[in-house]
């Protein structure tokens, strides 16, 4: 099969002719439709995250046909249309594990970064861990559901019932979760780079309330905001634009290391925590809403071969939306 191969981070991918993976007793093998791109592969490939398979195929925001069922597979059958997330397999046995906590286990992998990913014509998934998805979408539509709208939905939980909420870079994620806060009546304001106009229009576009520059404060005090940009200086900015007693989450599995700060801007009962990964709980909930409002993902579509490039514009914030491979 081809494949983008990962061989040393830091490095672009390559275009490579590979065997086409068979599955285990329980996994699943899937004919890759579509693969979301976001910004934990660049972290993967650029070297944020420092402990990679390699050589390795990135990309976990699978979407494919069932081609071959592991002796142990139950839960799907041949022909079905599955989406693999970010998580890919868990210990079972740790206290987070049996807590309904697998997002936080400690001997967790990960699709395309331990295991090898959807930057490929086939990959196999363990089938406890992957999804059904709508067969009456395009796989390039509902590919960035799985991370961008998987975790961001963890982190939108995690921000509570709060009515003025705040969006701290406005790509994949938070123009798929701006969808469910509208749905829900809340009023949402999105902050970008000072010169990102276009993504300030985007996110007004989108129904956002107010948007303008993440160094700006916004025309109310926010019941609680989410950072999904990977930038630890916004933390101390963020904290200063919530009420008392709101929520700044910190929605990136990597993100640049926060400055000091003083300790008023985070009295008054602020909370300040991150969000980890995503659970399967949290994917059969979002899953379930994204279909029942019909969340749609405005996407940038790209061929296997051009998974540099589509990583670069990435890169570069020359996207709306999400980017997506196209491989089926």
């Amino acid at each position: 099969m081809r494949a983008m191969i990962l061989e040393r981070q830091g490095e672009p991918l390559r275009l490579a002719e590979i065997p086409s993976p068979q599955p285990g007793p329980t996994q699943v093998r899937l004919r890759v439709e579509a693969c979301g791109l976001c910004r934990t592969d660049l972290h993967v490939v650029d070297g944020d995250l420092k402990e990679p398979k390699l050589p390795l195929v990135p990309g976990h925001q699978i979407v494919g046909v069932v081609e071959g069922l592991g002796a142990a597979v139950e839960c799907f059958r041949l022909g079905q249309r599955v989406g693999v997330p970010w998580l890919g397999a868990t210990c079972g046995e740790c206290r987070f594990c049996r807590g309904e906590q697998e997002n936080l286990c400690d001997h967790a992998r990960y699709t395309g970064y331990q295991l090898d990913g959807g930057f490929a014509e086939y990959c196999v998934a363990d089938a406890r861990f992957c999804f059904r998805m709508p067969e009456d979408e395009e796989a390039t539509v509902v590919a960035p559901w799985l991370c961008a709208g998987l975790i961001g939905y963890r982190a939108l939980r995690m921000a509570g019932a709060a009515q003025h909420l705040g969006f701290y870079g406005f790509g994949a994620a938070a123009h798929l979760l701006i969808q469910i806060a509208r749905h829900q009546g809340r009023s949402v304001y999105a902050f970008t780079r000072a010169t990102d106009h276009v993504s300030q229009e985007f996110a007004r576009r989108l129904g956002a309330v107010w948007a303008g520059a993440s160094e700006a404060l916004p025309p109310v005090e926010l019941d609680a905001a989410v950072i999904f940009a990977p930038v630890g200086d916004l933390v101390p900015r963020v904290l200063k634009a919530v009420r008392k007693g709101g929520t700044v989450v910190c929605a990136g599995i990597h993100m640049s290391d926060i400055p000091s700060f003083p300790y008023s801007i985070l009295w008054g009962e602020r909370v300040l925590r991150s969000v980890a990964n995503l659970t399967r709980k949290d994917g059969e909930e979002f899953l379930r809403m994204a279909c029942a409002i019909s969340i749609r993902a405005e996407t940038t579509i790209y061929p296997l071969e051009r998974a540099n490039q589509a990583l670069q514009d990435l890169r570069t914030g020359a996207l709306q939306g999400a980017a997506v491979l196209k491989i089926g």
